[in-house]
């Protein structure tokens, strides 16, 4: 999501959660995304992702493609931008369960995001997983 401000544009960003990124900002922040099937279409897995991690609606609008990019772990990641401004107090969201402390034997459970915020691309750029950067380079160009 982006929206037009006083103070210029700006994306909606979400800090990765779990145990492994609490302490890191730089490369922690991420667009909304997920991980879909190759028979479900790449625009209906994007707002479905939106929901589940976010908890709310995706919202509607012209979207712009941005292409895909690939991070370093291998993920190709395909995403769309939006403009719209919704209320994120009913940010809400999803969870994943993974082992903590390792080794423990002990299974926990981990917001997906542990929270979202408005960003500037200045600083988006240094906050966000350094394959997505180009996404906000695109953005910007459309945006001109």
């Amino acid at each position: 999501m982006f929206r037009h401000t006083d103070d210029g544009l700006e994306v909606l960003l979400g800090h990765m959660g779990g145990p492994l990124w609490a302490k890191k900002d730089a490369g922690a922040w991420t667009v909304p995304k997920g991980e879909y099937e190759p028979d479900e279409p790449a625009w209906e897995a994007a707002r479905r992702e939106f929901r589940e991690e976010l908890g709310l609606a995706p919202p509607d609008g012209t979207a712009v493609p941005l292409g895909e990019v690939v991070q370093k772990n291998g993920k190709i990641v395909t995403a769309w931008a939006v403009e719209a401004d919704p209320d994120l107090s009913a940010f809400s969201p999803g969870t994943f369960t993974m082992e903590w402390p390792p080794r423990s034997g002990r299974q926990q459970e981990f917001p997906e995001l542990d929270r979202v915020e408005w960003l500037g691309l200045d600083r988006a750029r240094e906050l966000i997983i350094t394959a997505q950067t180009a996404f906000l380079d695109r953005l910007a160009e459309h945006s001109d």
